[in-house]
This record gives C-alpha cells, sequence and structure tokens, in this order.
C-alpha cells in the first residue's frame, strides 16, 4: 500500500505542511536551567526534523515564571528569550519544509513550583498536589491573557510558523472550560461562551499583535475524565465555539492528572497493548470533524499504523495525526514509513519516557538498552 496522502501536502492557515505528521507537544526537560534554549534542546529538535515530520509542536512554553512546573521548562515569557527560540526555530527551517509551532501554556491548577502557588478560575483542590489553588480575580485573568498575547508575538518574532494554545490535560487555559474546575459566574464562567471567553480573546490578541495571517491552533480539552468533569457534549459544544472563531487547527485531546485515580489506563500515561487500543481520541475526532469548516483536524491518541493514518486521512476523518512517544523512539519513523517500511511504529507504549521525565531529560528506556546493547556486542567483536 502506498501512503500518497500520509506524504502529500497540506496547508494549516497558510502555512504550507509537507506532509501530514506532526510531532506533538511533548515536555523532555532539555531546556537550559530557568527556561533557556540551549545545545541539548536544538540538537533534539534538530533530529526530529531530520527524521521527516512535517510539524514540530513545541513542548509547553511558559507565558509567565508562576505557570512553569520546572526550572528545566521552556520560558518565552520575556524578549530576553527570543535569541534562544530564534536558535531553535532556525535550527528545524535548516530542513527544506519542515515548519515548528509554539506551544504557548501555564501550569495553572496543577502547579507545584515552590516560589508561585498554583491559580485556576475556582479554588478547587487538586487530589494529585493536594494544593488549592488560589481563585484569581477578573483583572489577573486579564493580565494573564495579555501575557499569552505577548507571548505569542515572541514566538512570530522568534520565527515560530505558527502558535498552539495548550488549553488539555487539567492546565490553566483547560481549566477555564471545564465545569469542575471553573465554578465562576462572571464573564469567564456559568456558560459555554463564557468558558471558551479566554481562548478567544487570546486568540484575538495575538491575531490583533502579528497579523491575520499566523495561524493560531489549539490542543484542545473535550474530556476530563473525572466525576463532574467536562464531558464529550460540552467539549464538542466549546470545540465549535472555537472553530466559529476562527482557530486554524484543533488538537482534540483529554484527561487531567487526577484522571489517573482509579485507573492505570488514563491519558496521558495511557498503555496500549492492543491494536484495537490504537487512535484512542478518534470518537471524538469524527464527532468534531463535521462542524470544522476551514479549521483543520489533526489526530492524536495512540496512533502506531502507517495505514491505518493513510485511511483516516482519505476518508477525510483527520486532516493530519500526530505523534509523541514513538518518535521519542523513533525519531526517523516518518522517514523510515515513506521509504516503503509500513510496519508500525516500534514503540511499545510502555510509558519509560514518561517517568524519567521526573528526573531527568526525557528519552526512551527502551531504545536505549537497545543501543547499549549493540554497544557491547560491537566492542566483544573487536
Amino acid at each position: 500500500m502506498e501512503l500518497n496522502t500520509l506524504f502529500s501536502p497540506e496547508k494549516i492557515g497558510n502555512v504550507r505542511i509537507k506532509n501530514r505528521i506532526v510531532r506533538s507537544a511533548t515536555y523532555t526537560r532539555k531546556s537550559e536551567k530557568y527556561g533557556i534554549v540551549g545545545n541539548t534542546l536544538v540538537e533534539f529538535y534538530d533530529e526530529l526534523a531530520q527524521g521527516g515530520t512535517g510539524l514540530l509542536i513545541s513542548e509547553f512554553i511558559g507565558i509567565d515564571p508562576s505557570g512553569t512546573m520546572s526550572a528545566y521548562q521552556l520560558r518565552l515569557d520575556n524578549d530576553s528569550f527570543i535569541p534562544g527560540h530564534r536558535k531553535l526555530v532556525n535550527a528545524v527551517h535548516n530542513y527544506p519544509e519542515v515548519k515548528i509551532a509554539a506551544q504557548i501554556a501555564h501550569t495553572g491548577r496543577q502547579g507545584v513550583h515552590p516560589k508561585y502557588p498554583p491559580v485556576a478560575p475556582s479554588p478547587i483542590p487538586d487530589k494529585i498536589t493536594g494544593l488549592t489553588p488560589r481563585e484569581l480575580t477578573q483583572p489577573e485573568i486579564e493580565d494573564l491573557i495579555r501575557k499569552f498575547v505577548a507571548t505569542g508575538r515572541r514566538a512570530y518574532e522568534s520565527g515560530y510558523d505558527m502558535v498552539q494554545l495548550h488549553a488539555a490535560h487539567g492546565y490553566f487555559l483547560s481549566n477555564f472550560i471545564s465545569p469542575y474546575t471553573n465554578r465562576r459566574t462572571d464573564n469567564y464562567g456559568g456558560t459555554n461562551e463564557n468558558m471558551a471567553r479566554i481562548l478567544t480573546e487570546i486568540y484575538d490578541g495575538i491575531k490583533d499583535e502579528v497579523g491575520k495571517k499566523f495561524p493560531v491552533i489549539i490542543k484542545l480539552q473535550t474530556q476530563d475524565f473525572v466525576p463532574g468533569g467536562l464531558e464529550m457534549k460540552q467539549g464538542l459544544a466549546i470545540a465549535k465555539i472555537l472553530v466559529d472563531k476562527g482557530l486554524d487547527a484543533i488538537e482534540p485531546s483529554g484527561g487531567i492528572s487526577e484522571t489517573q485515580i482509579g485507573t492505570k489506563n488514563a491519558y496521558p500515561s495511557r498503555q496500549i497493548k492492543l491494536p484495537e487500543e490504537e487512535n484512542y481520541f478518534l470518537p471524538i475526532v469524527k464527532e468534531l470533524n463535521p462542524s470544522m469548516k476551514n479549521c483543520k483536524m489533526i489526530l492524536m491518541g495512540g496512533i502506531k499504523n502507517p495505514i491505518s493514518a493513510e485511511n483516516f486521512l482519505k476518508a477525510g476523518i483527520t486532516d493530519f495525526i500526530s505523534l509523541s512517544r514513538p518518535l521519542i523512539y523513533e525519531p526517523n519513523l516518518p522517514n523510515r514509513w515513506m521509504s516503503g517500511d509500513l510496519r508500525p511504529a516500534k514503540c511499545r507504549s510502555c510509558n519509560s519516557c514518561y517517568v524519567t521525565v521526573f528526573t531527568g531529560p526525557v528519552y526512551c528506556v527502551v531504545r536505549r538498552k537497545l543501543e547499549k546493547r549493540k554497544q557491547r556486542k560491537m566492542k566483544n567483536k573487536e
């Protein structure tokens, strides 16, 4: 079978992507201390770009020091960070037609920074951290909106091809669109329109700041998978508001840190052992697809088989597919598929990479073991 659609070009806004493969944003803990871009991070993205992925979405980039999880989390909250990000972008752009998006975010109620207590739309205790976030005033919300817009402007000036708002996984922006974490009765709570207001205002602010041609895309929470949380019906309604607003692409996702309570197979640490467990966000994409208009769809979640990906694209279910863990194991996976090797991704979803990030830079434990074994064999032959 030929992967004619998977390796055909497509646009997000006015930006042409050379193929339909997206690297989904993944925290790597590879920045230098205090969120500075260094050679280790640049080399990581260089390897991904060389591997054939069409669009790389950066890891979580903090819009404010208070919204970072670690000293090794990327930041772009003032202009001094721009030169480092330009270096990163230029490394990716060295490869023909490879594009890169800056994912901008704030930790919100899931923050555990020792200096900055967590904040959220409502003071709902977090069952994982044990912390109760401080409820923000409306002027404080408006100030953080301005910081998102300013970070979007810096991403544009750094040379990024687009910006992605991180409104998923229990972080700040997703806190506003969930009835579990947003109990407000002002302009930022209550109705779906009010809950989505922070997203539409950031979108408008970035477009006003840098121009209509700079794409703004979103990683969007569609389900929380916790009692009283965001469910698919409301997630679809909020997504429709954003499509109508003009967002250039949506990457539907789900789950928060508390989702893992009571289950060992919850996103983002979901394990996949059988083919039928793959493509786990496909149902929400199928539901959302008919209302997409000019907004492009990015399907994520356990995609491993290139033939399945090709079929989803051919059927018009999605415009792009995004991968995360498979590219940690095999940065060269897109090139492998393009060469005609159609075996599924080697990643076993064991989540060893998810664990490594808590102690140091992320890496695939399985891949490293195989590399060391190979090195020992070569040494023994000598």
